[in-house]
């Protein structure tokens, strides 16, 4: 498969992991005496498969590129952590929403830092990236904290903090890479250069 091609598997990939942290968000958010069953496998799934989209990405990024620079040890560690949850679900409940907490706001924090650097390429909506990895990367802060104890309100804290992950994702797919009237798939930069 050529480069394009895989580009534009990371992209919709990006997407579709979007839309499930997006549901996942809302499902912790209307239930989260039932998603509390249910939390360990559906997070362990969803990390292997966002790894995995991510390290597809990194590999099939130009390397002026914005979405993926970060993607392939980010892609590692989410692969290692789904099986992690996967694997030892019982005794790894207890963590589970710092382990969420971690992955939130290290993924904003790479996030904010991917925005100050499309600024410097010209990418018009950088502040608008840079916002939404900011209040995601605080939700990501308040799991660490955990205010409310491990009670209700931190898988409903959970819920927002995935959703805010899922848009976040989207905007980054959206906004930071483009496909080309032909087909082909370029980073924002060169998108500018060619129309």
């Amino acid at each position: 498969m050529n480069s394009s091609g895989t580009l534009k598997i990371a992209r919709n990939g990006y997407i579709v992991m979007a839309v499930i942290f997006c549901a996942l968000g809302i499902f912790l958010m209307v239930n989260p005496t039932k998603a509390m069953k249910i939390i360990c496998v559906l997070a362990g799934i969803l990390f292997i498969a966002d790894g995995i989209i991510k390290i597809i990405g990194y590999f099939s990024r130009d390397f002026y590129c914005l979405a993926f620079q970060f993607d392939l040890g980010f892609g590692i560690l989410m692969i290692a952590i789904g099986i992690l949850i996967l694997v030892r679900r019982e005794s790894i409940l207890r963590l589970i929403f710092v382990i969420f907490g971690l992955v939130i706001l290290a993924d904003a924090l790479l996030r904010i830092q991917m925005s100050v650097e499309a600024k410097k390429f010209g990418l018009k909506l950088w502040w608008g990236i840079l916002i939404i990895a900011v209040v995601t990367g605080v939700f990501g802060m308040i799991l660490l904290i955990d205010p409310a104890g491990g009670a209700k309100m931190t898988v409903i804290f959970t819920g927002i903090g995935f959703l805010l992950e899922g848009i976040l994702k989207l905007c980054v797919a959206v906004y930071t890479v483009k496909i080309r009237g032909n087909g082909d798939v370029v980073c924002e930069e060169e998108y500018q250069e060619i129309s």
